[in-house]
């Protein structure tokens, strides 16, 4: 049928040989003579056995190319299928053939209520149940498979081959040769000879426009159908394809290869709509999870609400109760103090009266002697100078009409008119005589009539005064008799009409029951508060017992600690003083040591009453028991046994000659508890104030400044320094947060650099020995070296500048050991707390640093060759991808950054703690590298080389200030990174690859990386095989020479500066300037702190 067609679609096209299999069916099925019209006929016969119907074939075969008799059988026969030779045992082929049922079974049977029996026995066709004659299971058979091949006929069919892969049903086992052989005999090798050798697929020109034309749109336009047929052939790059009149001919793989351009095609439409429609969906998803998240938000809110409000509605009706209840009790307490402090304040006040009221009395008659005697001094003094006034105007006016008298008169002397001016000139005199005289007169009776005038009206306001006061007297009296008439009227009846005596009664009784209930809540309530009374005396006596329990026990520690205090002092002060016993050698020294004694003595004695005078409080606590002296063995490195035993026998050789000293010893203590006081404020000063001044913290200046004040770096004994390094190390295990341990590296850098400018080392065993050589025997030339060596010995200094006059000198200081002692505990708190802060900027990146080095799946899906747009995609996603947890790694450097610069941390440690940071990081990445396969892919270099970015660029932001050579500490995760990300790794040789490439890196590492590496994006090769057996010669030399070479990194967690290093990144600070805080500044001692220094 298929080179039928061939010729008639007119294609260029060569026979196909073929093995044709019809003889071997015809033997089988053929009517008459076939096997099984053989078979159908003997079984028609009641004498047949399957003897007689092998004989019968043997008859009628013999001559058949397929058929054949075995030999020595009797009723076996073999047929040559296509397969090959099969022989059949005709044994029980009649009984098989005859198992038939009968119609009349088969129909009772089907007529059957149970469904699953009348369904075996399905109703037989008209044609069947109308034949007579016999209806064998071959006949039946044959007429399923005519059936099946008519439907086949019909349609278009292929076919799925099962193909057993071994013989003992196993899994993972596969036997080639029996699979092999299954295929062969199923037909499958030769159909697919058969199908190579010809056309196997073909469609019209318009099925193969309509499924193909997507592939070349362009060519459908214009162009007819073979023509457009064709184009998309020779578009597609098909080779030995046919075209006949109607259809299309390809060779076998040729329509696959087109369905999956075309399948490549769909699939980017697919993605397209897919990616929108999960957009819409995925949208739609988060805007109603989003709205039920906001009513559950809503509803638990609402729910802690609820509680919250019940809660406080409990807690405040408990509030209400206590507040009730102490209401009572203070008002009860209250009500008392009242009543006595009203008897108190009625007597005070009587008196405080009385004497106000002399008081006014006397001010009310001195004023009133005063009013009269200033009126009387001011009428006096204007009369005298209105006297005096009116008489100089007289005598000027007098003057000025004698001139004009006398001009007039010269002028006149030749006229008459001299006596009318004369005359007119003694009248404007007199006349003005007259007017002076009554003017005065009018001024004397108007001053008598305002006087007059005056005394009236204050006449006028004390009768109106009586008035009101009598008004107001009339009204209250007249409010008591309206009262009292009320009181005293009888009262007024109403009419009320009585509607139900029934509700009143009800009422009534309602009314007493919730009396009654009022009365028990009453009883109860103080019954409540009787109890509640003795509960609160109970715990009130329980608090005070406790309270004095906690007080003896606080005293208690406080006498502790004084006893030791003091005996401290009391060991420096013998040993001081046995110094200066030995240096007294003739009785001339000792005579001029006594009268230096008593100087010191009386100048002490003055400067004590003068600071009894300045009202100092010294608070000296005495301990009930005695005190046991115990050996042990100071913090600064001082042992107290043997020189506390040295001590003991001093003071029994001179007990008598201490006595009179008792006062001296007195004073001293008093100006220890006052050393202690300024300690205290110094240590509280360093907890609390956390100012910086100009990049310097203001609590490390202010604590250096105090001890070169107090003269501690040259004190051989001194408690100073154990409580600064005490209140650092408590502080620092205490505060778990960076900011706080950034703070304390600040001020211990701070501290050691001052420490370190300020004093220069001495030779402290040579001092020691010495100390003990020159010690003084006797008492008065030790309590003379204890006078001159007081402020560096005993510490008196250290505590109480008010003895110190000396100012601070810039000079290097000569340290002794408890000074040299501190340094070393300074540089032991600084290398913990750059620990402590490398260790927890480290445990803040690790769990991102895990998810850095392998890139999510999302990042690695491989793009289809030749979408643009899908390529970008995916470089888009591998981007965002990498930006999730190395943006985390970044921002937790920049924040750790931030909280450094914030507290002046030194430039150095910064940069330190980074580079042991970067280091860590580059250790992580790489070994996990090495140890993990999936890590060594093409991508997965490509996704931690975008994140090696983020890290350069943060470093380059951050500047060598801060970062330093941090990006170098990852040289070997950039180099690795760097050979997986290489293209042309098949053609680098092994020293091109150690020496420019991984130059960092080991052979033994290379090899690893390059045996694991496998490109996921691109197919390509790794490493050449002559390079990797190079390595793996080179790896087996170094395995002899260094048996226990590993290729792991190992993390360094050393302490890579030293003080040097620390003193250089420091500016020259000033300790000057610096302002103290209000704690300092109210006490006396502190006062050197607002004064300049050089």
């Amino acid at each position: 049928m298929e080179q039928e067609e061939y010729t008639r679609e007119e294609i260029n096209w060569s026979y196909v040989e073929f093995v044709d299999n019809q003889d071997v069916l015809d033997l089988i099925e053929k009517k008459p003579g076939g096997i099984i019209a053989l078979l159908d006929e003997a079984c028609m016969f009641p004498k047949s056995t399957h003897e007689t119907f092998a004989q019968k074939m043997y008859q009628t075969y013999k001559a058949h190319k397929r058929f054949s008799k075995p030999k020595l059988a009797r009723t076996d026969f073999t047929i040559n299928h296509y397969a090959g030779d099969v022989t059949y045992q005709a044994d029980q082929f009649l009984d098989k053939n005859k198992d038939y049922v009968v119609a009349e079974h088969q129909a009772l049977l089907n007529a059957s209520k149970c469904t699953f029996v009348a369904n075996l026995f399905p109703p037989l066709p008209e044609e069947s149940s109308k034949q007579s004659k016999f209806s064998s299971i071959g006949t039946r058979f044959k007429q399923q498979l005519q059936a099946l091949m008519e439907t086949l006929s019909t349609t278009e069919p292929h076919y799925i081959r099962c193909v057993k892969p071994n013989t003992v049903l196993k899994p993972g086992i596969f036997e080639n040769f029996n699979v092999l052989n299954q295929l062969r005999c199923g037909g499958v090798l030769e159909a697919i000879r058969i199908s190579c050798a010809g056309y196997p697929t073909k469609r019209t020109f318009d099925e193969y426009l309509d499924r193909f034309g997507m592939l070349a749109p362009e060519v459908l336009d214009g162009q007819d159908e073979k023509t457009a047929c064709v184009a998309i052939c020779d578009r597609m790059g098909l080779k030995g394809y046919q075209i006949g009149k109607t259809k299309v001919f390809l060779r076998a793989g040729q329509m696959a290869e087109l369905d999956a351009r075309r399948t490549e095609v769909l699939a980017n439409a697919a993605r397209r709509i897919q990616r929108k429609i999960r957009t819409y969906l995925t949208r739609k998803e988060f805007i109603t999870l989003k709205g039920a998240t906001i009513l559950m938000q809503k509803l638990w809110r609402a729910q802690l609400a609820r509680k919250l409000y019940e809660y406080m509605r409990k807690e405040a009706a408990s509030i209400r109760v206590q507040k009730h209840a102490r209401a009572h009790a203070a008002r009860k307490s209250y009500t008392n103090l009242q009543a006595s402090a009203i008897t108190i304040q009625t007597g005070l006040r009587v008196m405080a009266a009385r004497d106000e009221y002399r008081h006014r009395r006397r001010n009310k008659a001195a004023t009133i002697v005063q009013t009269e005697w200033r009126r009387f001094y001011a009428l006096s003094a204007y009369k005298q100078q209105q006297k005096a006034t009116l008489t100089l105007q007289c005598l000027w006016r007098a003057r000025v009409a004698r001139r004009e008298l006398r001009k007039l008169r010269m002028a006149a002397r030749e006229t008459g008119a001299l006596k009318e001016a004369k005359d007119k000139l003694e009248k404007r005199v007199e006349e003005l005589t007259w007017r002076l005289e009554f003017e005065k007169h009018l001024r004397i009776d108007l001053e008598e009539a305002k006087g007059q005038e005056i005394t009236k009206l204050q006449n006028a306001l004390q009768e109106m005064q009586g008035q009101l006061d009598e008004a107001h007297a009339a009204i209250i009296h007249e409010k008591e008799a309206a009262r009292i008439a009320i009181e005293q009227a009888p009262p007024v009846i109403k009419e009320v009409l009585v509607v139900d005596n029934s509700k009143v009664e009800e009422l009534t009784l309602q009314n007493e029951e919730l009396e009654g209930e009022i009365k028990e809540l009453k009883m109860r309530f103080e019954e409540f508060e009787e109890k509640y009374s003795k509960v609160e005396n109970e715990s009130k006596a329980r608090l005070k017992e406790a309270e004095e329990s906690q007080q003896k026990v606080s005293e208690l520690q406080e006498t502790i600690e004084r006893l030791e205090m003091n005996l401290s002092n009391l060991e420096s002060e013998n040993q001081v003083l046995r110094q200066q016993a030995l240096v007294a050698s003739t009785n001339d020294e000792l005579s001029e040591e006594m009268e230096v004694l008593k100087t010191k003595i009386r100048d002490l004695e003055s400067e004590n009453e003068l600071l009894h005078s300045q009202k100092v409080v010294v608070q000296q606590t005495s301990s009930p028991e005695p005190a046991q002296m115990q050996p042990k063995s100071l913090e600064n490195g001082f042992h107290v046994e043997e020189e506390h035993h040295e001590s003991t026998v001093a003071e029994h050789q001179m007990a008598k000659e201490r006595e009179p000293f008792i006062p001296i010893l007195t004073k001293q203590k008093s100006l220890i508890d006052r050393q202690q006081e300024n300690h205290d404020a110094l240590i509280k000063c360093l907890m609390e104030d956390k100012r910086f001044d100009k990049n310097r913290p203001v609590a490390a200046c202010i604590v250096h400044r105090a001890l070169l004040q107090w003269r501690s770096f040259e004190a051989e004994k001194t408690n100073i320094f154990d409580r600064i390094i005490h209140t650092i190390r408590s502080s620092i295990e205490s505060q778990a947060s960076i900011n706080d341990l950034a703070y304390w590296l600040s001020i211990t850098c701070t501290l050691l650099y001052l420490l370190q400018n300020t004093i220069k080392a001495s030779n402290a065993p040579s001092a020691a020995s010495q100390r003990y050589r020159n010690s003084p025997k006797t008492l008065f030339g030790r309590m003379a070296q204890g006078f001159r060596s007081s402020s560096m010995a005993t510490g008196i200094s250290s505590g109480y500048s008010g003895m110190e006059g000396k100012p601070m000198a810039r000079s290097r200081i000569e340290a002794k050991y408890p000074a040299l002692l501190f340094k070393q505990h300074l540089t032991a708190c600084i290398e913990k707390i750059y620990g402590m802060i490398r260790d927890s900027l480290k445990k803040e990146i690790g769990p991102s640093l895990n998810l850095c080095i392998q890139a999510p799946r999302t990042t690695r899906v491989r793009a289809i060759r030749g979408s643009s747009r899908s390529i970008h995609s995916t470089i888009v996603a591998k981007q965002q991808a990498s930006s999730i947890h190395w943006q985390s790694i970044v921002n937790n450097l920049e924040h750790t950054l931030s909280i450094l610069s914030e507290n002046r941390v030194p430039s150095t440690i910064t940069r330190k703690i980074y580079g042991q940071v970067f280091s860590f990081i580059n250790v992580q990445l790489f070994n996990s590298l090495l140890l993990r396969r999936e890590c060594c892919s093409f991508s997965n270099g490509e996704y931690v080389k975008a994140g090696l970015q983020e890290l350069e660029h943060w470093c380059t932001k951050t500047t060598d200030e801060f970062a330093g050579s941090s990006w170098n500490e990852l040289q070997h995760i950039r180099q690795a990174v760097g050979f997986l990300v290489l293209h042309q790794k098949p053609h680098k040789s092994l020293d091109e690859i150690t020496n420019e490439l991984c130059p960092m890196l080991s052979i033994p590492q290379i090899y690893r990386i390059g045996t694991m590496f496998w490109d996921d994006k691109y197919g390509t090769q790794g490493l050449s095989s002559e390079v990797i057996s190079k390595m793996r010669a080179l790896m087996a030399e170094d395995s002899i020479s260094m048996p226990n070479n590993s290729f792991l990194l190992d993390v360094d967690s050393s302490i890579p500066f030293s003080m040097e290093e620390l003193s250089r990144s420091f500016l020259d600070i000033s300790i000057s300037g610096v302002d103290p805080p209000l704690l300092l500044r109210q006490r006396s001692d502190f006062h050197f702190l607002l004064q300049p220094t050089d």
